[in-house]
Formats: C-alpha cells, sequence, structure tokens
C-alpha cells in the first residue's frame, strides 16, 4: 500500500508562490468564498485568476520580483507563468495543496507581432498549475481568459475540479491550436533561474534587453 503523499511542502509560501502576502491571502479569500467543499473553493479560484487577469505575453518581466504572485496581483496581468504562480499561491492561501508545471508548446494562434517578437511559434516553459483535490493532483490552465477567447476564436477552458484543464489542440473551428511538446515536469516552487534561462536562451529579443510592448488582446481583435 502506498504511503500519503506529503503535501505540507505544497502548502508553504515561498518567495514566488507568496500565499501570505496580505493581498494575495486577501484576494484568495475573497475569491474562494467561505463555503464549499475544496473542489469548489479551487474551481472558483480559477475562474478568478482566468477571467480576472488578462493574459499578456509582453508583460515578461524576468526579474525575481516579476515572477512573484503579489507582482501578478498588483499589475492585474502577466503571462501563462505568472497567471499559474497567482494561482498556486492563492490555492496555498486558502490551505489547497499546489504545485506548479511546465512544458514546451507549440502555439498555432499567435498574432504575427508576437511570432515576430519571440523568433519562434514554440512557447517554452508554458506554465499551468495542479491543485491536490479528493487525494489526486489536477491540472488546471488559467493562462487565456475569456475576453480574449473569444477574439481568437476558441472555446476558454473550463475547470471543474475533478479532470485535467489543458490547452486543445483545435480551435473552435477545428484549426491547430496548442501541440505539447516537451513536459518538465512539476516543481513545488517556482523555478525561477530555470525558466529566466531558458527564455534568455531561446528568445534573442529578450536577451538583447528589448522590451516587447504591445496590446496583446488588439492584436487578437485585428487577426
Amino acid at each position: 500500500m502506498t504511503a500519503p503523499e506529503d503535501l505540507a511542502v505544497y502548502l508553504r509560501p515561498t518567495r514566488w508562490l507568496d500565499a501570505d502576502h496580505p493581498a494575495v491571502r486577501a484576494f484568495a479569500e475573497g475569491a474562494a468564498g467561505a463555503g464549499g467543499t475544496a473542489v469548489e473553493r479551487a474551481v472558483r479560484l480559477y475562474y478568478a485568476v482566468r477571467d480576472g487577469f488578462r493574459y499578456d505575453p509582453y508583460a515578461i518581466d524576468l526579474s525575481p520580483e516579476g515572477f512573484a504572485a503579489s507582482t501578478t496581483l498588483a499589475r492585474g496581468r502577466g503571462f501563462c507563468v505568472a497567471k499559474a504562480g497567482l494561482l498556486a499561491a492563492a490555492a496555498r492561501a486558502v490551505g489547497i495543496p499546489s504545485r506548479l508545471g511546465f512544458a514546451d508548446v507549440r502555439n498555432h494562434l499567435a498574432t504575427p507581432r508576437l511570432l515576430e517578437t519571440m523568433g519562434t511559434d514554440v512557447f517554452y516553459y508554458h506554465g499551468y498549475t495542479e491543485l491536490h483535490l479528493d487525494a489526486r493532483w489536477v491540472k488546471a490552465t488559467p493562462a487565456f481568459n475569456v475576453e480574449l477567447c473569444r477574439r481568437f476564436g476558441v472555446l476558454p477552458l473550463e475547470f471543474d475540479g475533478r479532470t485535467d484543464s489543458l490547452f486543445q489542440p483545435f480551435d473552435a473551428e477545428g484549426r491547430r491550436h496548442m501541440e505539447y511538446l516537451r513536459d518538465h515536469g512539476t516543481r513545488a516552487d517556482m523555478p525561477f533561474e530555470e525558466i529566466r534561462d531558458a527564455m534568455l536562451r531561446r528568445y534573442p529579443r529578450l536577451a538583447d534587453g528589448v522590451a516587447p510592448g504591445g496590446d496583446f488582446h488588439a492584436e487578437a481583435a485585428r487577426r
């Protein structure tokens, strides 16, 4: 018989998953609500992060502070890793064990400007969250807010707390959407240096210190 998993490390605040930050705790408690099961509270947190914070691939901040959940909360937007970190920290703040997962994905629906900025259609270290609910780990991907999905013609990712929520391979019209290329596994904390080094290596313009800027939602509307 397998021994129960020690979940203490997945509840602990860290520098980047700063679940003990007053603003993160207040957000988590307000979004999760006081009643309901852990699954119901996790679902409410997921939608609060998915739709309450705009997905913004131009908001990549490779400083240590830029990866903190409290920073994403204050900015009101972030790229996939930042939003996954916020969901993980918020979950820990209300007693739900969480960890982060990472994978390289090919994005077929990026805008021309984003592809030019990145120099590739592969998003390295795409981030998602795993939540421990009903004695098992469940994947949750809060990256794309519902408004952005509508502009791209992509069905928004739903989450019921029981089944994995991962990017669909096709959009609403049957076009290629996302391909998972490489799994980097899960982490109990944000692997800041690992992600930063990969991005500096893979995205030359970031390595050159070029701040992308731009309005990704407006670009999506013009597609």
